[in-house]
């Protein structure tokens, strides 16, 4: 387990963290969003031992240092491969680093190579592969050596949604595994998928800490999802119905004030009738974090 005790960080008069705690378990995805500049990638440097802090970091009840290091998987935001080696070499180099021997992890290159449909050979130099490509190769270095902690920042920066997909099962699998997993993201349906739990900074202070269920559920369901043949204009007028927005032919999104008036407007659009759909939901997690921090910096 991955244990973050009120942890505190400054850069300067800059308070990049305020008194942040949370823990990742064995086997678990924690989604620690925010916007840009709130304090994630601080954090994961933190976790790293790159920056001095106050607080506590354990990783198993241990503090981390160069001797668990071998157990921890990193992917860093910024592109960090050599891109004059090949990507055998390129991997078999950062592998070692992991105290993985080279006989160990050259026979597994062209598996993983194939498991990320990277586009080109383990022979072929970094500089020679697209930014696609070398975005998967440093996944491919991040995941090889089988860690117990995998910290990505920004995973599926430059990824299509196809190859984006190839990574979410990666990490489903690395999860499956046992290891325990945080990863930072902008795309909200990606944390969404994947997380079993969520953390959301703003301005180095923890504002969400939970199950992507219960941080949904403690915003209520305010939201309506309908198919009914009545004109907007009527839906909008409806008890407790603060806007309507039209999704789709017949189908309409309604936004309430309190969600307690679902069954009322139930009522008001069946008017005892079948109809297709009626499902009250709460905000969806994109929603939540404009919300809680504003339009999304890409």
């Amino acid at each position: 387990m991955l244990k973050i005790e009120d942890i505190n960080k400054n850069f300067g008069d800059l308070k990049a963290l305020d008194h942040v705690s949370f823990d990742v378990s064995d086997g678990e995805i924690l989604g620690l969003i925010g916007q840009n500049g709130a304090g994630k990638s601080t954090t994961f440097h933190s976790i790293l031992n790159f920056l001095h802090y106050q607080g506590k970091i354990t990783w198993n009840d241990q503090p981390i240092t160069e001797s668990v290091f071998d157990e921890i998987g990193y992917l860093p935001e910024e592109r960090s491969l050599m891109p004059k080696l090949t990507v055998e070499q390129q991997i078999t180099y950062l592998a070692r680093l992991k105290n993985k021997p080279a006989k160990e992890i050259k026979p597994k290159i062209d598996d993983w190579l194939k498991k990320f449909a990277v586009k080109g050979s383990k022979k072929d130099k970094i500089k020679d592969l697209s930014k696609g490509n070398q975005q998967k190769v440093q996944l491919i270095c991040t995941l090889i050596h089988e860690p117990k902690l995998v910290i990505l920042d920004e995973p599926f920066s430059g990824l299509d949604p196809v190859n984006a997909d190839l990574l979410k099962q990666a990490i489903l699998e690395t999860k499956k595994n046992g290891a325990a997993i945080i990863f930072s993201s902008h795309d909200m349906e990606n944390v969404e998928e994947l997380c079993d739990k969520l953390v959301m900074l703003r301005d180095g202070q923890i504002v969400l800490n939970g199950t992507v269920r219960e941080v949904r559920a403690s915003f209520g369901k305010t939201r309506i999802f309908v198919t009914t043949d009545k004109e907007i204009t009527q839906l909008a007028q409806l008890p407790h119905v603060v806007a309507a927005k039209p999704l789709e032919e017949k189908r309409f999104e309604l936004f309430l004030d309190d969600e307690n008036a679902g069954k009322e407007v139930f009522a008001e659009v069946t008017d005892g009738q079948y109809i297709e759909e009626f499902s009250q939901q709460p905000p969806t997690l994109n929603e939540i974090f404009r919300q809680k921090a504003g339009k999304i910096n890409e």
